[in-house]
This record gives C-alpha cells, structure tokens and sequence, in this order.
C-alpha cells in the first residue's frame, strides 16, 4: 500500500473510531463536570463565582476544555431549592457545589452519592448538614463561615459605636435553618452588654424591606443588626438605601454590605471561601472522597468601617475600631 492510501485510509478511520463506545467514553471523561446550586441570583452572585472560577483556573482547569460548569439559581426562592438539587441528583456532575444553608440541605436530601462542597454556611453541624467539622464523613464537606458565633461579637462592636446603646433592632430571615442558631447567640451576648432586642423583624423577601425599616423607626430603635442568611447578597443594595433612607446605624455580615453604603461589618471574607472551594473541588475530582477533608473554619475576619456613612448618621467611630479596622473608607 502506498504512503498516500495509508494516510487516507488512516484519516478516514478517525471519524469511525470517535464512534466507538471506549473512545468516545475517554474523550468525555476528560471533561469534568462541576454543578453549582446558589440559593441566590446570578446577577447578585456573580463576585462570589468569580472567584471561585478563577481558583478553578489557576488549578488547571480551562471552561470548555476540560471542565464544565452548570449553575442553577433559585433567585432568593427557598422553595425552588429542592427541585433544583433533584435536578442535579439525575445530573450526576462529578463534583456539587452548594452555596448557603439551604442549598445545602435541599443536597443533602436529595443527593447522596454526588460529593457536594459547602460554601457560605454558617454552622454545618449546628444545622444538621454534617456531624463533624474534622471528619465531616458521607459526601459532603467545605467551608463554615461560623457567622451564627459572630452575632454576639457584632452586637459588642455595635454598642462601641452608638453612645448609650440600650436597645437593638435584629433583622432575620426565620426561613433560614441556622436563624435559631444565630439568634441564640445574639441573645446570649444582649443579656450580657445589658442590651434589649427589639423589635425582632423577619425579612422574607425583597417586599418587606420596606415594611421592616418602617417598623424599626416606629419603634424608635437606636440601632439595627443585620442577621446572615442568603438574601443578604441579593438584597444588600436595597438594605442599604433602607438603612440610609431611614438614618439607621446597623451592623453587617460582609465587607462588601459596607462598600455598597452600610455603616460597619464583621465577619470572614465570602470571596476567599469561593475561591478556597475551588482547592477542595480539585482534590476531590483527584480522588479524594468529601468526608475526608474537613470543613475548613476562617481564620481571619475583617472589620471594614464607612467613615463617610458614620458622618451622615451623626456617628464618631471609636479609634480603638479605625486603628484595628482592615479597611477604613473614607
């Protein structure tokens, strides 16, 4: 046979051997598939997947070469949650990542053998989503954003700011699990501080914004804390123009509540859990199983303050807190 047929024949036979069941099942293996269920919206997550796509890069991983992201959004709407996690359950991505409490609960009904990472949960084990931080076990494992430990310490910073503080709005979402959890903990620091909670105001959905501020300046609150759950993201710039309308000095969750307006903020940093998650979605896609590597707990959190928004309320910010703030904006 001739040089030029055996390279016809041969260029020929790639079409048919792409066909075959074992080569076509190599070329898809190549392809990781990652499934991603966020409990907020596109549009108000987007930062937050950034990085954790750009963590996925920097480990190798090159959209539409060899990875395949598929994200679903239940925009803020607990409810679509579960539908949303059996959807992925028929799926089978190889990897699930799974923003806020219940995103991660709807996973873990309806998803048992998909390892699924947890990012932006305030207390795992404290919700029932796994038994233990060190060996979580099962197929779930991630990050914590403790945020249901903070409440108490965010109320203490609240009280160094307002002269006199003696009562304190709470804002919470009661259909978030790890609501109880966090109100337990901010009623334990209030007994302490010698702070009343009140009025206790629950914020379902973006509607209520409204009504709760105007309860909260009925009751002539001094000041408001702003409780974690998932709509802080999708709701934070309409929290804030609220906040602003109304003069009401109120404590957040994460810096970027205070870089879109609010007055002050304690917590761990979102992005860097995103972008971290991304090193626990690698491992596992190595081999390694989800209940052997524990959830990862912050180690640093970052008191960022608005000297601009502190001057609109009439507020002077302590310089114990600007000297020890990560970022001050002016």
């Amino acid at each position: 046979m001739s040089t030029r047929r055996r390279l016809l024949v041969a260029v020929c036979a790639v079409p048919l051997l792409s066909r075959l069941p074992g080569v076509q099942a190599q070329t898809s293996s190549s392809i990781r598939r990652v499934g991603i269920l966020s409990a907020g919206s596109r549009e108000t997550t987007r930062y937050l997947y950034a990085g954790f796509e750009a963590g996925l890069r920097e480990l190798g991983y090159i959209e539409g070469k060899n990875l395949m992201l598929d994200y679903r959004f239940a925009d803020g709407k607990f409810d679509r949650l579960p539908a949303l996690a059996a959807e992925f359950a028929q799926r089978k991505p190889d990897v699930l990542l799974a923003q806020s409490t219940p995103s991660v609960a709807a996973a873990k009904a309806a998803i048992t053998e998909i390892p699924v990472v947890m990012v932006g949960v305030a207390d795992p084990v404290g919700a029932g989503l796994v038994s233990n931080l060190a060996r979580p076990g099962g197929n779930i494992t991630g990050f914590t954003n403790i945020s249901a430990d903070l409440a108490g310490k965010r109320l203490a910073i609240l009280k160094e700011i307002v002269p006199r503080l003696s009562r304190v709005a709470v804002i919470f979402n009661p259909d978030d699990p790890n609501a109880r959890i966090q109100m337990t903990n901010v009623e334990e620091a209030a007994q302490s501080l010698g702070i009343q909670l009140s009025p206790v105001l629950a914020l379902h959905k973006a509607d209520d914004l409204a009504s709760v501020f105007a309860a909260a300046a009925k009751a002539r609150t001094a000041a408001a804390i702003r409780m974690v759950d998932p709509l802080v993201t999708s709701l934070r710039k309409g929290f804030v123009d609220q906040a602003a309308k109304h003069k009401l000095p109120v404590i957040y969750p994460f810096r970027e509540d205070v870089e879109a307006g609010g007055l002050i903020s304690y917590g761990a940093s979102l992005v860097d859990q995103f972008r971290r998650a991304a090193t626990y979605v690698d491992k596992i896609l190595k081999g390694t199983k989800p209940g052997d590597l524990p959830v990862e707990q912050p180690t640093k959190f970052e008191l960022v303050i608005n000297r601009k928004t502190a001057h609109s309320l009439g507020l002077t910010i302590p310089q114990s807190l600007l000297v020890s703030a990560d970022k001050v904006i002016e």
